[in-house]
């Protein structure tokens, strides 16, 4: 038999080199493979958000990614006549999570980042060009067969695999896991351009949401000169006809003409809503595209399949270190399916207010939005619209917090500012606030199997960090508690009122895990 990995990865795009970044970095034994060599050179995602750049941040690639990411403009949406009817941006500072909550970025100098801090971990092992034919489950490992660009086959070895070989997943495909139709299915222009000075001086300075019965369409800033238009497809239109040059020229002709920019990408898609009914079978994940497609008028593609490997590697990692039963990989599929429906119920609620083709259900759809924001359009925090998890590896006691990110705030330490999770690391964290009692701390002894490190900060004790900013002060008080037990992937487990409470909690979070 030859040599057997921990996990194998199929697929490496942003999800799969993340997923293989996680695991590598915690000396887990991962096998990685792709037909392709090289990233694509052309941008796919065009939006992060600052829980993905914390995940870049735990993999100490955010410094080499920051250059190519934005801030995201805010977003308003035009109405029948024109008129402003909602209006998305982020939150003011100071940021919860550290970072500027909603970004735009150039994917593929991001994803070669990726690439080159996988190749730089030592227990990681990649093989590009290389396809997959098939697979075979075992009790105690996978068995993938492999066919190299020179026809040779190869034959390796896994404890587990994670299927991250995008939306016609070759995985998904041979163990039989289906995809649910979430009801959404339309023909969209995606172009990408980049515009020259003379072009930028006649664009919007926000992104527009263009709520139009006539054709519906999406204008996003990127990156520097970078500009995204998401444009409607008709009833009758040939998608690979309106892909042609002359005939993107001729929709964007509203904004630009040849003379004020270049074309990088014209692409037709249909825009699907799709999830998968299960998330593993057997010793086979899937995650990222594989798992989920979603309309992208929230900009989450990309971010969701980030999500699925942070939720899953640290749970691996638990499993096979013996830290945790197997049973905890279950909750895999638990918590993401779920976060994933929601969020795309919620993205196909923002498809629908924007693309409304009837014109007498647009203007009635422009007078209610205008008659809830009371005569004056409010603008919304663009990150409010993220669901919490639900179900899964959470605290059995019910709270507003369970399931939702925990902040990193601002600490200061030797006269500098550093963000939380570069001192206390992404481990499993009791974080003690203000106003907690001593006697948490004592509470805290009874997760002793647990590797639970033990942070106070604020309050008058001479060992409280003491942060820049007040941002998890603020967010104690909002929910009412003293303490947070806090899981590796950053999201909150449940939280304590009292000591009492606080053992109880650890004392059965030690029981699941174990």
């Amino acid at each position: 038999m030859s040599d057997l990995f921990d996990v194998a990865i199929v697929g490496f795009g942003p999800s799969g080199a993340v997923a293989a970044g996680l695991l590598g970095g915690q000396g887990i034994r991962t096998f990685v493979c792709d037909r392709l060599h090289e990233v694509y050179d052309k941008p796919r995602a065009i939006a992060l958000d600052h829980e993905i750049m914390r995940v870049f941040q735990q993999l100490g690639v955010v410094a080499q990614v920051e250059p190519f990411t934005e801030p995201f403009t805010p977003s308003e949406y035009h109405g029948v006549d024109g008129q402003l009817i909602k209006r998305l941006a982020t939150v003011e500072p100071p940021y919860p999570l550290g970072y500027v909550p909603s970004l735009v970025f150039s994917q593929p100098p991001v994803e070669a980042v990726l690439r080159a801090h996988v190749r730089s971990l030592p227990g990681v092992e990649l093989a590009l060009g290389q396809e997959l034919l098939s697979l075979t489950q075992h009790p105690d490992r996978v068995s993938l067969q492999l066919r190299g660009d020179d026809g040779a086959a190869r034959t390796v070895q896994a404890r587990y695999v994670i299927a991250c070989d995008g939306a016609s997943s070759t995985v998904r495909g041979l163990v039989g896991i289906e995809l649910e139709d979430l009801s959404f299915d339309e023909p969209w222009l995606v172009v990408d351009v980049l515009v020259n000075d003379m072009g930028l001086a006649k664009l919007p300075q926000v992104s527009v949401q263009y709520c139009e019965p006539k054709r519906p369409c999406t204008y996003v800033i990127g990156p520097q000169n970078h500009r995204r238009w998401e444009i409607s497809l008709l009833p009758g239109e040939d998608p690979k006809e309106m892909a042609s040059e002359a005939k993107t020229w001729a929709l964007l002709s509203r904004w630009l003409t040849p003379d004020d920019a270049v074309l990088w990408r014209q692409a037709s898609y249909r825009f699907h809503a799709l999830v998968a009914r299960d998330w593993r079978r057997g010793r086979v994940f899937i995650a990222g595209d594989a798992a989920h497609q979603q309309p992208p008028f929230l900009g989450q593609g990309m971010c969701q399949g980030v999500r699925d490997v942070a939720n899953l590697c640290w749970k691996l990692a638990a499993v096979i270190e013996g830290r945790a039963a197997d049973a905890l990989l279950d909750s895999y599929g638990v918590e993401r399916r779920e976060h994933v429906r929601e969020l795309t119920t919620r993205i196909k609620g923002i498809g629908a207010v924007i693309g409304e083709r009837d014109v007498a259900k647009a203007r009635a759809r422009d007078a209610r939005l205008l008659a809830e924001a009371g005569g004056t359009v409010r603008t919304q925090a663009r990150q409010d619209i993220l669901p919490p998890l639900t179900g899964g590896l959470l605290s059995g006691q019910p709270h507003a917090a369970n399931g939702t990110l925990f902040p990193q705030p601002w600490i200061m330490q030797g006269g500098k500012k550093l963000r939380m999770d570069q001192i206390a690391g992404t481990g499993w964290r009791l974080v003690l606030g203000p106003r907690a009692a001593a006697a948490m701390e004592t509470a805290a002894a009874g997760a002793s199997h647990l590797p639970l490190r033990t942070l106070r900060v604020g309050g008058d004790r001479p060992d409280a960090w003491v942060e820049a900013d007040g941002v998890l002060d603020a967010w104690f008080k909002r929910h009412a508690c003293m303490a947070a037990i806090v899981r590796p992937d950053h999201y909150v487990y449940g939280v304590a009122a009292s000591p009492a409470d606080l053992q109880q909690q650890l004392r059965t979070l030690v029981a699941r895990l174990a």
